[in-house]
């Protein structure tokens, strides 16, 4: 009786031994996973860096003209005589665009995550929420066609000018495609505002605008500043509403209607066209370091921001 009642613990324990076996592989192989998940990620991110730098080296070597490539407007890359590779018009083309389309998305997102994190309740705020995700799903394709066919005559009407792709249509319309990611970001951050902060305010008395103004939005000021940042460097990646919506001409802008051309609309309008080698071609991969230094510095200084959040 005793040998046979000894048995089945036996094995019961050698059970739980095979179990904690099997957990052990299986939490391993999923670690392992997750590393190499991340450390690809990052090797992408190089590989990228080091294909652009790769292919934009030989101009860098040869014709670069740092004077001439700051601080020229005159892009013509394509004539036979004289070929000139200023990229100041596309540079303050780009940062019209994008000026403007924050001018539009930054009180518009904050407005929004205020309401939606501060004032609606129940499934009003699930329904804002869901919508502004639904605007964040919409191709940017379609956003050219909105700003070539419908805003284009609207401020052709309204402002008497000849031409509506311009400044404004395109700043409208960056300012409405980066809104939402803005919008969804700028609620993370005042959700992440305790909740003690708002008794102590009202306790105190504070109204609730005195407790969001005064109390609220200084302490999400980081992730607020982050979410901003995104939004910029949103729109200076943004290609096809751009270049649908700018009017793609080379100018320096002195007014929210003149047509201009961004960095990243040159690059998709050209690359196909040009011999592949070329000086030109190898400009336009120039034009990508620079544009992919600048967005990797402002994605660094959103990162440096949301740390500072959570340390805070």
């Amino acid at each position: 009786m005793t040998a046979a009642a000894q048995a089945p613990a036996h094995l019961d324990g050698d059970r739980d031994a095979d179990r904690r076996t099997l957990a052990w592989w299986v939490d391993k192989g999923v670690e392992v996973l997750v590393f190499i998940g991340g450390i690809s990620a990052i090797l992408l991110v190089l590989g990228i860096f080091v294909f652009i730098t790769k292919e934009g080296l030989g101009f860098l070597a040869g014709p670069f003209d740092a004077a001439e490539f700051f601080g020229s407007p005159k892009w013509t890359p394509t004539s036979d005589h004289n070929p000139s590779y200023g990229a100041l018009a596309l540079m303050a083309g780009t940062a019209s665009v994008t000026g403007l389309a924050m001018l539009v998305a930054v009180p518009f997102s904050v407005g929004a995550a205020i309401y939606i994190g501060e004032f609606a309740t129940g499934r009003t705020r699930e329904s804002l929420k869901v919508l502004v995700e639904l605007l964040a799903a919409i191709p940017s394709v379609v956003w050219g066609f909105i700003g070539l066919s419908i805003l284009n005559p609207i401020i052709i009407d309204l402002f008497h000018v000849p031409v509506g792709l311009n400044v404004l249509n395109s700043g409208l319309i960056l300012g409405l495609m980066a809104a939402p990611i803005m919008t969804t970001l700028a609620e993370d951050a005042l959700k992440a505002v305790p909740d003690t902060y708002r008794e102590a305010a009202e306790s105190l008395g504070a109204t609730r605008w005195q407790t969001i103004w005064r109390v609220i939005l200084p302490a999400a000021r980081p992730g607020l500043v982050a979410a901003i940042l995104l939004g910029v460097g949103r729109g200076f990646g943004e290609t096809m509403a751009v270049l649908m919506a700018s009017g793609h001409s080379i100018n320096i802008p002195t007014s929210p209607f003149d047509s201009v051309r961004a960095i990243t609309a040159t690059i998709a309008a050209e690359l196909g066209e040009t011999a592949q080698g070329s000086d030109h071609y190898q400009a336009l991969f120039t034009l990508g370091i620079l544009l992919f230094g600048v967005t990797f510095t402002i994605n660094l200084l959103a990162d440096l921001f949301v740390r500072r959040s959570m340390k805070a």
